[in-house]
């Protein structure tokens, strides 16, 4: 079992806990978080909806994020993330947001933003973003999966501290 697959069970069942909704916006992963979670029985009690805004275009008609800030900081920034955060939970009934862009490779990558750098935001409404990043190793599919995996920690991380 992969970390993505051991973690989803555990975001459901600590959602469950606390009575948790969670909207996902997922640029670089392309839905592996919502796929994971929604794997596990009950998942409907806590995925209240999923986004894939996978160009520029769809960040801001899906999620509000303005053109002004992927011009100033690029789509794969921390301020990007925190943006598509916010605006999946503008967008949905949740109460939790998990958020993530990135450069899954092969190509696309620059000295700058290499191959394998990924943002991942979590917020809670009412609340400010915790943004982290990362540059995760391995090939398209290992970094996907990682920034889902760290995506879905992330959340069990902030869950614990917020309840």
């Amino acid at each position: 079992m992969s970390d993505l697959e051991a973690l989803a069970p555990r975001v459901i069942a600590r959602c469950r806990e606390v009575g948790v909704r969670l909207a996902l916006a997922e640029a670089c992963t392309g839905g592996l978080m919502a796929a994971a979670l929604t794997e596990v029985p009950g998942a409907s009690a806590v995925v209240e909806r999923g986004f894939v805004p996978y160009s520029n275009e769809s960040k801001g008609e899906q999620l509000g994020v303005p053109l002004a800030l992927l011009q100033a900081h690029g789509s794969v920034s921390a301020e990007v993330a925190g943006a598509l955060a916010a605006g999946a939970l503008e967008r949905s009934w949740a109460d939790w947001a998990v958020a993530e862009t990135g450069i899954a490779g092969p190509g696309g990558g620059t000295e700058a933003k290499p191959v394998g750098r990924v943002f991942i935001a979590v917020q809670r409404r009412g609340r400010a973003a915790v943004v982290e990043r990362h540059l995760f190793e391995g090939d398209r599919r290992q970094v996907r999966r990682a920034a889902a995996a760290r995506g879905l920690a992330l959340l069990l991380e902030q869950l614990g501290v917020e309840s």
